[in-house]
């Protein structure tokens, strides 16, 4: 397929980026990015994984920002979807990008976290894992049958701690209150190679922002004041990103906290200091990630 991406969106990046950024974020979009998967911690660990990996003489890669993550160079979903380790629950398929905003969180044990947009479960099985499963964890999902798939993998990855709401997080009562949550806010993936599609319109990018907008404005209303959260996206718009965050951060007292620790990531430059774009490449999606204090 030629490397085409809608005229609207490529005139965005370019005024957004310029055109040399651009011109590698295009190139992070149509390279072919390796197998990805997240150790669960929950029934396995890190030397299990690699040792059921050299018996089935699967290379993989470390990442250096996680102990629990793998790159696999030279294998597919389809061949690791037959090993037990997968069948069992031991790993998750799961890009690097998208296990970031769990870190940039981290859930504690006996902690009450607010997931608001979970399906299909990889960031909520993730918080688990990294809470020992002892994190009491709400993961809302509007659509029935993707709440269905968020339920399985909760139920395979061996999660005992989460409570599935069939509910449009933008729906929930004013009375509930959170230590922590996790807004991945739905969005139009303008950081992944959904922008090949012919859904990537004008009019998904408005809704997404639409979305994004009344989600953060509910979220910052039910997280506990002095307590935080983390807003993510797969987009590399900043109307979906640093522009939602400015709009709805001036009807709150709450302010962004400096993401730090996450040097090995190839970044794009944001309007907002402190939050993260990660750059679409050979081993990332696009995606962005703030991290917000409710101060009051």
């Amino acid at each position: 397929m030629e490397n085409t991406i809608p005229d609207f969106l490529k005139e965005k990046l370019i005024n957004q980026y310029g055109q040399s950024e651009f011109e590698k974020i295009l190139e992070g979009y149509f390279i072919n990015k390796p197998v990805t998967l997240r150790v669960n911690t929950i029934k396995s660990n890190i030397q299990e994984v690699k040792e059921g990996l050299k018996k089935e003489n699967i290379k993989y890669d470390e990442v250096s920002w996680y102990k629990d993550a793998l790159i696999l160079p030279e294998t597919t979903e389809e061949i690791l979807r037959k090993l037990s380790i997968y069948e069992e629950g031991n790993i998750y398929l799961q890009s690097l990008s998208s296990m970031i905003p769990p870190i940039i969180l981290e859930p504690k044990e006996k902690e009450n976290i607010l997931d608001m947009a979970a399906a299909p479960g990889g960031k909520t099985t993730q918080m688990a894992a990294l809470s020992n499963n002892k994190a009491y964890i709400t993961a809302c999902e509007m659509n029935k049958i993707r709440a269905e798939k968020l339920k399985y993998n909760l139920q395979k990855q061996g999660v005992g701690t989460v409570n599935v709401m069939l509910e449009d997080a933008r729906r929930l009562s004013n009375f509930f209150s959170f230590d922590k949550i996790l807004l991945d806010a739905p969005c139009s993936g303008s950081g992944t190679d959904n922008v090949k599609q012919t859904n990537f319109t004008k009019e998904l990018i408005e809704k997404s922002i639409k979305a994004q907008e009344q989600l953060l404005d509910k979220a910052l209303k039910i997280l506990k004041p002095g307590k935080t959260m983390v807003y993510s996206t797969c987009s590399i718009l900043k109307e979906e990103n640093e522009e939602i965050l400015n709009k709805v951060l001036k009807k709150h007292k709450a302010s962004i906290q400096p993401i730090e620790n996450l040097l090995d990531i190839p970044q794009l430059p944001v309007t907002i200091k402190g939050t993260l774009c990660v750059k679409p490449t050979a081993l990332y999606e696009g995606f962005f990630v703030a991290k917000i204090k409710k101060t009051s």
